[in-house]
């Protein structure tokens, strides 16, 4: 059975295409903002080119980390192009990291699964205080990832206060049945290893987030996590695949309070 309608999020969403550079260009004029009052810089948390993150400040003392890990099918989008949605968790006094990552067929998903984990450690150690995750689709399951025994050091997964995988992927094995696996590489032993609902449940607050009008699959996915780690699952009524994050931008919003634990 292919699976690969199923999955296509930009084929069903009116105007699609207008998002991408609609992103890239808040995001820039975000980053230059905040360069500017002296509250952004990037890190390296590894040696390759893309093991890159984005910190950026409050004004005054943080009252923790929130890190977002964007997505893209694992296969495309980097870290510039989501900078904007961090102005909600800025603006209620959280720093926020925006990690990079290889992309496939380059490396496989087990690959970024283990730099997205460095990612947070290595910001981890820039700010103190409690870290808040949030990702969005392939993001999502990377946050979601990063609860497994043993993925992050004791220490860091010690201060996960709370995990907000925004429309995540949490079971890989349909994926196998889409067009996207030629780049993905995906076996049932990884799809089954990489696929948070056979993870452990955690004993940290969980709340998954999906928008009610995405594509069935992602209802489907977002309700599995659910059952499999018995966490809330808020299904944000009248929003796609796409403006599901808008909520991130504005503070006080209902997905921004959900992230920060407000």
């Amino acid at each position: 059975m292919d699976l690969s309608d199923a999955y296509a999020n930009a084929a069903h969403i009116p105007g699609a295409a207008d998002f991408p550079p609609r992103w890239s260009a808040a995001a820039e004029a975000f980053r230059a903002q905040l360069a500017e009052a002296g509250r952004f810089r990037s890190l390296a948390y590894g040696p390759g080119a893309r093991e890159a993150l984005d910190l950026f400040l409050p004004e005054g003392e943080a009252k923790g980390l929130v890190i977002f890990v964007h997505g893209g099918y694992w296969l495309r989008f980097d870290r510039s192009v989501w900078s904007h949605f961090a102005a909600g968790p800025l603006a209620e006094g959280w720093a926020v990291a925006m990690p990079s990552y290889d992309l496939c067929p380059d490396v496989r998903i087990s690959d970024i699964t283990r730099q997205v984990a460095a990612a947070v450690h290595n910001a981890a150690e820039e700010v103190a205080g409690p870290i808040h995750l949030t990702g969005h689709s392939a993001g999502g399951h990377l946050v979601a990832r990063m609860l497994a025994p043993g993925m992050l050091p004791e220490a860091v997964a010690a201060r996960i206060a709370g995990v907000v995988p925004i429309s995540p992927l949490s079971d890989l094995a349909p994926l196998m049945q889409t067009d996207m696996n030629a780049g993905l590489k995906l076996d049932a032993a990884e799809a089954e290893a990489e696929s948070p609902i056979h993870q452990l449940a955690p004993n940290v607050p969980v709340t998954v987030w999906v928008g009610g009008d995405e594509r069935p699959v992602f209802l489907d996915q977002a309700r599995w996590l659910g059952e499999a780690w018995d966490c809330d699952v808020v299904i944000d009524a009248g929003l796609h695949h796409f403006d599901v994050i808008d909520g991130l931008a504005v503070a006080g919003s209902p997905l921004c309070r959900a992230v920060t634990g407000a």
